[in-house]
């Protein structure tokens, strides 16, 4: 945690509370004022993403004022991996320590800026220094971003009937075939469905659990996706692409 300044109860409290509900997006999104986000895919294409008394067509004409949503599998990659830890993740993270007033993990965060800045300016100048700073924050941005979402925005969960824990993690996410690469790229999150189940096992061992995690869902019938790393990270655009066509459907009636 010291390359990224949050200290682990800030991570826990952060990203945490994902691996117990698959659902848990979409009600990050209602919060964050989608009215559409906690509507099943039935309810949507019914058009019935408006708010209670606001037509679909208006409202949908609206939303385009801020983003085209039925274009976000083309412009996903000049919002989505360069701004999610550059910008969003750092205004994220210290909002978190002060609305929680951890202020120990606060001083530290500010240390590690401190600390960085009193080692790179010497060498790069105060703007240089910022750009470096900036410029690992978009690489890191960049790789977090397809590896993360490749297990989890391809998955279709808005259909929640009621089913046990160990089932909505298998339906909530998906593994990436292993390989020496694909085990060295993604940090061994490649195991995504091996780290919804076991969230505090070190990542380099969820190898060993999966073989049991298979048998596990073989016994009872439990689908356990895998797919090769490519057709992953093209199932993201897909995702985006579909999603961003029911949204024009539902709002627009287009």
């Amino acid at each position: 945690m010291e390359v990224n300044a949050p200290s682990l109860l800030t991570v826990n409290n952060s990203s945490g509370p994902y691996l117990g509900s698959p659902g848990c997006f979409r009600l990050r999104r209602a919060l964050q004022g989608d009215p559409g986000a906690l509507l099943t895919p039935k309810a949507v294409e019914a058009g019935q993403g408006a708010p209670s008394g606001c037509p679909c067509p208006r409202y949908g004409k609206k939303k385009l004022k801020y983003l085209p949503y039925n274009h976000q599998h083309e412009y996903f990659f000049l919002i989505g991996p360069p701004l999610l830890i550059p910008l969003y993740f750092q205004y994220q993270i210290i909002m978190t320590m002060i609305v929680r007033k951890d202020w120990v993990d606060l001083a530290w965060a500010i240390s590690y800026y401190a600390r960085f800045f009193i080692t790179y300016i010497p060498f790069y100048g105060v703007l240089g220094a910022i750009i470096f700073l900036n410029f690992i924050r978009f690489l890191e941005s960049h790789w977090f971003v397809w590896v993360t979402q490749m297990n989890h925005i391809v998955m279709e969960i808005d259909r929640e009937p009621y089913r046990d824990w160990f089932s909505s993690q298998l339906a909530a996410t998906c593994n990436v075939e292993q390989s020496f690469f694909n085990d060295w790229f993604s940090g061994h999150l490649n195991f995504q469905i091996e780290h919804h189940l076991f969230p505090t096992m070190p990542r380099h061992n969820f190898h060993k659990v999966a073989p049991l995690v298979k048998s596990l869902c073989a016994k009872y019938g439990i689908e356990y996706q895998e797919k090769p790393l490519l057709r992953a990270l093209q199932d993201i655009i897909r995702s985006l692409k579909k999603s961003g066509e029911l949204w024009l459907d539902a709002y627009l009636h287009k």
